[in-house]
């Protein structure tokens, strides 16, 4: 059962002030590597599953930040945490036509 959201924004800073989107498109492909369902907004990116592997997720974000050259990452986190369960889905479906 799928017991967290988190939803995250990643800002890497750049060795010399490139454009910080190619590297969050790398950020996302780790997500989308992990199979962990996900949405996509303007400012930030939604994950939807169990809590310990959502943070592992985030640690391969923050790694692959370092590994692309970056200098440092800023990783700006929001959890809603029910072990009850929880999804986008129902925390949204009044929103959707």
């Amino acid at each position: 059962m799928n017991n967290s959201l988190v939803s995250i924004q990643i800002i890497p800073k750049t060795k010399n002030g490139e454009d910080s989107i190619p590297y969050v498109d790398q950020a996302i492909a780790v997500i989308k590597d992990s199979g962990i369902r996900y949405e996509v907004h303007p400012l930030e990116t939604t994950l939807e599953g169990n809590l310990t592997e959502i943070f592992s997720v985030i640690e391969k974000m923050n790694e692959r930040m370092m590994e692309a050259g970056c200098v440092n990452v800023i990783s700006q986190v929001k959890i809603l945490y029910q072990p009850s369960g929880v999804s986008m889905d129902k925390l949204t479906e009044k929103y959707r036509s």
